[in-house]
Formats: structure tokens, C-alpha cells, sequence
């Protein structure tokens, strides 16, 4: 009975966070906000007890927390940010495959199979940045948080 109603509830969730999409994003970003805006506090008390003997070392905390603390509050307040981080990340993600796709096209030329590996590569380096670019839209993360739901809930209906 408590499995079901749970399946339900996903499913409930997972419809009205596909109906209204940016919901899903102002509760993930909060909580990765949260968790990030925790890192910051870690991090700053970690630099100030140790400024005494590792000077370099407790600036470089100091630095970390603070600009976490500024990301950790864009997580929290601005739930766009966690659209643009994704994107960032997958063009970075991206052109970091293509280029390495690149020089193994380069080294493998005597390989038989070293081309294919080049091309599948810049292939998947040019999927991941076509990706980031449709995953930067916050609408579609939302949606893909509810699909996610959606399916958990159905998935755990047939189940039981």
C-alpha cells in the first residue's frame, strides 16, 4: 500500500513538474545550492585554521569559499544559473573530446582501427556540445525531472 501511494505521488509530482517545468529546477538548484553553499563554509573554516602555519594553503580556501559562496547563492536564488552551469560544463566536456579525438586521429594514423576512434570521438564531442545547448534551457531540464518522475512512479507500480 505505501509503495503505491509513493508511485502515485512520483507520478502526481512528475506531471505537474512537466506541466510547470522550472518547479523541478527551483528545488534541485536549491538543494545543490545548499550542498555547495555548505562546501563554502567547510572550506572557509578550513582556511582560517590553518592561516597560522600554511598561509598559501588558507588563502587558496579562503578564495574557493568564497567564490562557492557566490555560486551557492545563484544555485539558491536564481534557478537559470543551474541551466547554464550544465551547458558550460558540456561544451567544456565537448571541445575537451573533440580535441582529444583530435590528437589520437593524429598518433593512431598507423592503427587500423585509429581513424574510426579520431571520427567517433569528434562525433561524440560535437553530440556532447549539441546537447549542452539543448540542455541549457531550464524548461527542458524540468521536463526531463518530471519525465524522470513520471517513470519512476509507473515503473514502480508495474513492480509491485
Amino acid at each position: 500500500m505505501k509503495t503505491k501511494f509513493i508511485s502515485l505521488l512520483a507520478i502526481i509530482f512528475g506531471l505537474i513538474i512537466i506541466i510547470f517545468p522550472t518547479m523541478g529546477l527551483i528545488g534541485v538548484g536549491s538543494l545543490i545550492g545548499l550542498s555547495v553553499l555548505l562546501m563554502s563554509i567547510y572550506l572557509f573554516v578550513v582556511g582560517v585554521s590553518i592561516i597560522d602555519y600554511n598561509t598559501s594553503g588558507a588563502i587558496l580556501n579562503l578564495i574557493m569559499a568564497l567564490i562557492l559562496l557566490f555560486v551557492s547563492f545563484g544555485l539558491i536564488f536564481n534557478p537559470m544559473l543551474l541551466g547554464f552551469l550544465t551547458e558550460i560544463t558540456m561544451y567544456i566536456a565537448g571541445i575537451m573530446l573533440i580535441v582529444v579525438a583530435l590528437v589520437s586521429l593524429i598518433n593512431n594514423r598507423n592503427s587500423r582501427y585509429g581513424f574510426y576512434i579520431g571520427i567517433a570521438g569528434i562525433v561524440l564531442g560535437l553530440l556532447y556540445i549539441v546537447i549542452g545547448t539543448y540542455l541549457s534551457n531550464p524548461i527542458i531540464l524540468g521536463a526531463l525531472i518530471g519525465i524522470w518522475l513520471v517513470i519512476s512512479g509507473v515503473l514502480n507500480l508495474l513492480d509491485n
